[in-house]
């Protein structure tokens, strides 16, 4: 039987002489520290291209203790989702079908085969609270590598810090700090895959294309990782989106670092992708927002099924976009998309010299275009000009989040907390905007059916069309 767990863990680097500090200021009150160690071997599992392993997905087969069985992990915001399943699944070691089916838009119809065989002596010490629950597991580990083919890979010596059902925030960042002091160091791996074959992974040479490369990877293994959980049946449409987002924002501030072509068409099919998954995720916001709405409003002036209404249409509208956007997956623009991003991924298709410098210079251009356009927008009434000056905004903080590793970190903060600020109050205009537009079509309709009137959908409309007011006199006076 399948199972799903979050997964929070915090990996480090160390020395193979690294003494392990005391953890004892990591035990809560009444609580306790345990020690116990066993040896783990885990065969991983991708394409012959490494696929899965560029979009920050590892599949294994685990024995050795308490977790033997087949785990898959993606990436998420902040954590990773693992999928479970027994050891038996799987015919001949093979990965099983339900693993298979979940991850066949990741791998492209590219067959998943045995990478890897990590072997790992492993000393845990578990961090339990005064009722005996598990606060964290603090993981030292010794792995030894076999690779495909039978040829020996590196060895290292790791700890992890993997948050427990009782675990709070905090916890990784105090436990952070024990280890950072005793001569640890944060992981440059994401995982011990990862790790393992980095010797036979080639790296772009030029620090610039590094960072340009680094960041476009990042937002294709969110797109991928929201690809696994709609397969799934979960809702990653916001996260996918905001990383397609990300990536055209990239495609337009750095264009003229890339071919001309690719580019221009890469970027034309993430537009089209995320205006699938946009039909979805604006009934799902707007949903949420007539709702708390109508609880805000005296019960006396919610006259007919208003609520019904919208929800109802709303989300009946949402479920067929869904529909619509799953026939996607399986669909031949759609893999054609995801064969191009895997593509970049392997190599960014440059179009001159990429440094640090000029991605910086990119970037800062980009933030006065957003600035120019956000004045010259505020000063007027054109909702579609406070919506260009919104776009712009999200490309200017996303560039800034780019250079960010290159730039005067107090200087970086303050321009992505600038740009977010003017891309969350024009949002609000955007958003408000939009609601009336819907609140005058449900209006409309519930004028003209029996039992129903458009009374309180006067009464909302009018709530959005003065909250558009209001980000608009707020715009106004935003510091420039």
């Amino acid at each position: 039987m399948e199972s799903i767990q979050t997964e929070r863990e915090d990996k480090f680097d160390v020395d193979a002489d690294f003494r392990l500090p005391t953890l004892a200021s990591l035990v809560p009150s009444g609580g306790a520290l345990a020690s116990s160690e066993t040896d783990l071997s885990s065969e991983y599992f991708d394409t012959t291209g490494h696929d899965l392993l560029r979009r920050g997905i590892t599949v294994r087969r685990r024995t050795g203790d308490s977790d033997n069985g087949w785990h898959a992990k993606v990436p998420a915001e902040k954590a990773r989702t693992e999928i479970r399943l027994p050891l038996g699944n799987g015919a001949h070691g093979a990965v099983p079908d339900e693993l298979n089916d979940v991850l066949r838009g990741a791998v492209m119809g590219a067959e998943l085969s045995a990478v890897a065989t990590l072997t790992t002596h492993r000393r845990i010490h578990t961090v339990s609270d005064a009722d005996g629950a598990v606060v964290a597991e603090v993981a030292d580990d010794e792995v030894s590598v076999v690779l495909i083919g039978g040829a020996t890979g590196p060895r290292w010596r790791e700890v992890e810090v993997e948050l427990g059902p009782a675990g709070s925030e905090s916890f990784p960042k105090k436990a952070g700090k024990v280890l950072r002091a005793a001569g640890a160091r944060p992981s440059a791996h994401p995982s011990k895959l990862d790790r393992a074959l980095s010797v036979v992974r080639q790296v772009p040479a030029e620090p610039g294309v590094v960072l340009l490369a680094d960041y476009l990877d990042a937002q294709a293994q969110a797109i991928v990782a929201g690809d696994v959980y709609l397969r799934r049946g979960l809702d990653p449409i916001h996260s996918t989106r905001v990383a397609i987002r990300r990536y055209r924002s990239t495609l337009r501030v750095f264009g003229s670092l890339f071919e001309d072509e690719p580019a221009a068409q890469l970027e034309a099919e993430l537009s089209w992708y995320a205006s699938i998954l946009g039909e979805v995720r604006d009934r799902q916001v707007q949903r949420a927002r007539f709702a708390a709405a109508l609880r805000e409003l005296p019960p006396e002036l919610v006259l007919g099924p208003v609520a019904s209404r919208i929800e109802n249409d709303l989300l009946a509208e949402q479920i067929r976009y869904r529909e619509a956007a799953m026939t996607e997956l399986d669909g031949e623009r759609y893999r054609a998309l995801l064969t191009t991003l895997a593509e970049w991924s392997r190599g960014l298709p440059i179009d001159g010299e990429v440094t640090d410098r000029v991605l910086v210079k990119l970037a800062r251009k980009a933030g006065k275009k957003a600035i120019d356009r956000t004045k010259s927008a505020v000063g007027g009434t054109d909702d579609e000009a406070l919506h260009r000056a919104r776009k712009a905004s999200k490309r200017a903080r996303y560039a800034a989040e780019l250079v960010a590793p290159v730039v005067d970190k107090k200087v970086s903060k303050a321009n992505i907390k600038h740009f977010k600020t003017i891309q969350e109050v024009l949002g609000e205009h955007q958003d408000a905007v939009i609601a009336a537009d819907i609140l005058r079509t449900l209006g409309a309709r519930a004028g003209t059916t029996a039992g129903e009137n458009g009374f309180t959908f006067g009464l909302l409309f009018e709530r959005e069309r003065r909250a558009a007011e209001t980000a608009r006199d707020e715009a106004s006076r935003l510091e420039f």
